[in-house]
């Protein structure tokens, strides 16, 4: 049936048709080709629109790509057209996951498990998801209110001795130096780990830091500097280390600003965050960071971080880390012309630096599901005029128009964000004024997507340098996700 109630009649030899090219389709799938087979399945869909088994077919692809918006949008179409097609509630409950709203995939697992009693896979993803539920439940009743404590409380420097075997760097006299963190890089590049004291060190100083300063950052480059503005990292560490020695270890001469998803997927997230966290410890003038939609607990909890922080640490590190996460500033202006924020743009048109400076990110913690923090962190750009629905299911799609107005309103030149795959590591886009930089090639190991950087100068000349993948230890992308972050890998 069509949406508005009217039979569609579809010839046979338009339904055969449709089946050659959704077979297709399956094959641009298989070959993971993902953009390709969305835009065949459209076809076959174009042909045939009475089939939920495109939609659903499609909706795998848009959730490989991270439009999971679009994927709910495909799920309920199939449940649509046949109430009683297993898929699409399967499809439908694996995005909402992926957005971390697990009540509603719980309550479309339980569906898959009445209709598919026997399928032990449903059941299993279901009992994990009633897991997570009932945590989250029993977490908000027992924290995050203004009277609770900070972890910080429960955490005593003195008494983590350093035992006598412990043959890594060390930090003498309470603070970080060039040959303790260049010692520590040689170490997580060993896959060593530094003594938990450090790195409780290294967190807390960053903490103390981040509450202090302000959601909006301005950046004066200095006359004899360049500032480096990288995108997400992922938790690939060897990437992250490559991107040093293609340009340079940061220093007061060669700033850095890394906008957000410094963590999950990759398997090497507390490397690159101590890593990070460290070089803002011992250049806090000079190198920079923001908050992104993954320094979030509800995607620690699916996409990895939370689990690997948990098995090489402890359950009240990742405490720290999620303490520290809610403080990270959520945009940077660079020589009052550039803006970057992780996501994108607004909802409303009326927004401006100074809305943004005034966000109380501490005492909202957590970004939500709409308002500026969560669109700061969330939105991507559409080429199309005006604003969409956003095809992640979060945030906002903004048009070139919506770029140029925000600009304008604020005096700035030009938007650098990040928070979406580039096949070259970066696009221009929005007439030149948005541009989209992407620091981790071949994510998740099987994208093939090249990585990039910019670099600014004073006068604002940009130079875009791109990068491919380096080697790494045999350690899987999301090693230490949930069951549904390991579905959810690309």
């Amino acid at each position: 049936m069509a949406s508005n109630g009217a039979t569609v009649h579809v010839s046979e030899e338009d339904r055969a048709r449709a089946d050659q090219i959704k077979d297709a389709a399956n094959k641009l799938y298989a070959a993971k080709s993902y953009q390709e087979a969305i835009d065949k399945y459209a076809e076959a869909i174009q042909v045939n629109p009475q089939v939920p088994s495109y939609y659903t077919n499609r909706s795998i692809c848009y959730i490989k790509t991270e439009a999971f918006g679009y994927a709910i949008a495909d799920a309920e179409k199939a449940i649509e057209i046949d109430p009683n097609f297993v898929k699409g509630y399967y499809r439908r409950a694996i995005a909402n996951m992926a957005l971390c709203k697990f009540k509603e995939s719980l309550r479309d697992f339980r569906i898959v498990v009445k209709y598919a009693p026997s399928d032990k896979d449903a059941k299993a993803k279901m009992l994990e998801c009633e897991k997570i539920v009932r945590r989250i439940a029993f977490e908000q009743a027992i924290e995050h209110n203004d009277t609770t404590p900070s972890i910080v409380e429960s955490i005593n420097l003195d008494l983590m001795t350093i035992e006598d075997n412990y043959d890594g760097p060390r930090i003498k006299d309470n603070h970080i130096d060039e040959a303790f963190l260049k010692d520590m890089l040689q170490r997580f590049e060993d896959q060593k780990k530094i003594h938990k004291k450090y790195a409780f060190m290294i967190i807390l100083a960053v903490r103390e830091m981040m509450l202090e300063a302000p959601s909006l950052i301005d950046i004066t480059i200095p006359s004899d500097a360049r500032i480096t503005v990288c995108g997400d990292v992922h938790g690939q560490f060897y990437d992250l280390m490559h991107i040093f020695k293609l340009n340079g270890l940061p220093s007061p001469t060669n700033m850095y600003l890394f906008n957000g998803d410094f963590v999950d997927r990759g398997s090497f997230s507390l490397e690159v965050v101590l890593t990070l966290f460290a070089f803002k410890w011992l250049y806090p003038n000079y190198f920079f960071l923001a908050r992104g939609n993954h320094e979030t607990d509800n995607m620690n909890k699916v996409y990895g971080f939370e689990g690997e922080v948990k098995a090489k640490y402890s359950e009240m590190m990742f405490k720290l880390f999620s303490e520290t996460f809610n403080a990270l500033p959520l945009a940077h202006v660079i020589q009052e012309k550039i803006l970057v924020v992780h996501g994108g743009l607004f909802s409303k048109d009326d927004v401006t630096l100074d809305d943004i400076r005034q966000i109380d990110r501490i005492k909202l913690r957590q970004p939500g599901s709409d308002g500026l923090m969560c669109e700061l962190l969330w939105s991507d750009p559409q080429p199309e005029p005006g604003r969409g629905p956003s095809k992640r299911g979060v945030g906002v799609q903004f048009g070139p128009d919506v770029t140029k107005a925000f600009l304008e309103r604020n005096n700035l030149d030009m938007l650098i964000r990040s928070h979406e795959v580039k096949e070259n590591g970066y696009v221009i886009e929005h007439d030149g004024k948005c541009v989209t930089v992407f620091s981790a090639p071949n994510y998740c190991d099987t994208v093939g997507n090249m990585g990039a950087l910019i670099n600014i100068t004073p006068d604002l000349h940009m130079d875009y340098k791109t990068f491919e993948a380096v080697p790494h230890p045999n350690v899987r992308p999301m090693q230490y996700a949930s069951q549904f972050g390991g579905m959810l890998g690309i």
